[in-house]
């Protein structure tokens, strides 16, 4: 992916944590992250709900291969994906919460839009 922000992380730790997101987001429809963490999870969460709409083979082996769970997966194309048939893209939406009271990061909710 393109233009991706690094989140002070090494790659492996990077790919680690933003699958982890996605797949938290599919399980519980919303959760509550940094900002710059929620933009990020974001690009990937709404690539996900775009391979489920599509509902093929190669699509749901495509978010296997990203995703840990294969229940998550499941989720994804069987009950999310199927809300969004009618809408193209914005899937997700952030809400800003205001600063963290240890470090002062900028926190956010990020959630599927209903």
């Amino acid at each position: 992916m393109a233009n991706l922000r690094k989140l002070g992380r090494r790659a492996d730790h990077r790919d680690a944590m933003l699958r982890n997101q996605v797949q938290s987001l599919i399980e519980n429809g919303k959760i509550e992250t940094t900002l710059t963490r929620a933009k990020e999870t974001r690009r990937v969460a709404e690539k996900m709900i775009t391979l489920g709409k599509k509902g093929d083979l190669h699509s749901r082996r495509q978010a296997l291969a990203y995703i840990y769970k294969t229940e998550t997966v499941h989720k994804l194309f069987e009950e999310i994906a199927p809300l969004y048939k009618e809408r193209n893209g914005g899937y997700t939406r952030i809400l800003k919460l205001g600063p963290r009271q240890g470090d002062a990061a900028e926190m956010a909710i990020l959630e599927l839009v209903k």
